[in-house]
Parts: structure tokens; sequence; C-alpha cells
């Protein structure tokens, strides 16, 4: 008999695609991008409900917001597999390291990292650190919940590039995958943006939010040009290393506003 699919099937394979967390017995799907893209905001919460609830307990503890913020950083780490870490010194060390399009392409594939995508997962984890310890200083309940917006908007967000852009190479997890449709893109980012509201509104309100939402969208749309630009396309190191750059931007939108 085929196999019944339902939400609970997208969410799990959204767990599996974006995070090491225990998923059950369900058998194992092919990732399929459009069904992925409408569960993702409720994936990321719970992928980042972790380390959020960390944060904030430590800081409660009585534990230094700086090395509070840094325990919840390595656990975030550790349950993502550091994917978006990964995948943001691939994308530097691509984009930046190569003279031509085969180039670029060439060294996005290899595993192994320069000093670009050094440099670059030295600043996304100097950044995202000193964005959370004030905030958490400040308010410990607020740090948590602004982490899990951040992190609910890069994700849904980075899914732009693969809409906007075709495959930069015929095979990989990009092309595998697929290109969310129109609809299953909007779907997924209304229910982020909604999921984002709920929790930051209460400490940073519509104006908040709406900077965050704005710096993101700015983010995504000069990605979407160079990467256009530079490989003529999107692989899943470049969708990745937007979803890192969407975090670090919506958490300084955070700070700003």
């Amino acid at each position: 008999m085929p196999h019944e699919f339902s939400l609970a099937d997208d969410l799990v394979m959204g767990l599996r695609l974006y995070s090491r967390l225990p998923t059950g017995s369900r058998p194992h799907l092919a990732p399929d991008i459009s069904r992925i893209a409408m569960a993702l905001p409720i994936a990321s919460l719970i992928i980042g409900l972790g380390p959020a609830v960390l944060l904030t307990a430590l800081v409660l503890a009585g534990a230094p917001a700086f090395l509070a913020t840094a325990l919840a950083s390595a656990a975030y780490v550790a349950i993502t597999g550091a994917m978006g870490e990964d995948a943001l010194a691939d994308s530097f060390d691509g984009l930046f390291g190569g003279q031509t399009k085969e180039r670029r392409l060439e060294i996005l594939k290899d595993s192994r990292h320069g000093t670009f995508g050094v440099a670059a997962m030295i600043f996304l984890v100097v950044i995202r650190i000193a964005c959370l310890a004030p905030l958490a200083e400040a308010n410990a309940y607020a740090a948590g919940a602004l982490w899990l917006a951040a992190g609910i908007l890069a994700r849904s967000g980075s899914l732009w590039l693969m809409s906007a852009l075709p495959p930069a190479r015929a095979s990989g997890l990009s092309a595998d995958a697929g290109r969310p449709s129109r609809p299953a893109f909007g779907l997924g980012i209304f229910i982020a943006i909604a999921l984002a509201f709920i929790l930051a509104g209460p400490f940073k309100g519509i104006f908040g939010l709406g900077l965050a939402v704005l710096v993101g969208a700015a983010i995504a749309y000069g990605w979407q040009r160079l990467c256009r630009h530079l490989v003529g396309g999107q692989t899943g190191d470049l969708v990745g290393g937007l979803q890192a750059l969407l975090e670090i931007a919506v958490l300084c939108a955070f700070i700003l506003s």
C-alpha cells in the first residue's frame, strides 16, 4: 500500500535535512523543497527551541551573558550539524576564491575550507554571540525568543534563492530536491513571519520585526544578484550560506531596533 504523505512527513523531512535531531522510524523520503517549505517554520522552531531555552536558563541561573550565549551557540551548532556555518564557509570560498564560473563551482564542491571560508565562519559565530549576549543581559526571555524568530525567518527566507534561481549544476542536493513552487514558498514565508511576530512582537513590536524583515529581504536580494552574476544559479551551499547571513542580519536588526 503506498505511503500517505502528510504534514508530519514534511516536518520530519525538514528536520532530517536541517538538523541532527532524532525523528523516529518514519520512512526516509528524498527531500522535496516544495513540501519542506511549508513545514520549515515549524521545523525551525523545533530546531532552535533547545538552544534558546538553554540560553535563557543559563542567564536566569546567573551565568554571564557572554558565556551563556557561547554555550547555547555551541549546542545550536551540534543540533544543526554546523550546516549554516559550513555552507557559509563554502560559499565564501567559492564565490570569492575563483576567477571563473567553472572554478567557483569547483571550489564550492570542495569540502575543504580556505581563508575566505574560515574568516566567514569566525565572523558568523562572533556576530551571533555579539548580538545575543547584550540581548540576554538585558532580558533573558527576549534573547531566546528573538533568536528563535531569527532562525525561523532565516531558514524560510533562504529558500528565496532556490525559488528565484535555477540550480547552477545538474547534480547535487539543490538540483535533486527541486525548486519550491511560488505558492509553497509564499505560504512558508507567511507562516515564518507570523511565528516570528508571535516570538519577537512582545519585545520588538511591529517596527522591530518590520526592520528585520526589510533587512533580510535586502540581504536575500543582494545574495541572489551576486550568485546569479558569479555562478549563474544556486547550490545547496549558497542557500545555506544565505540562511547564515539572514540569521545574523535579523539579529543585528533586532539589536538596532
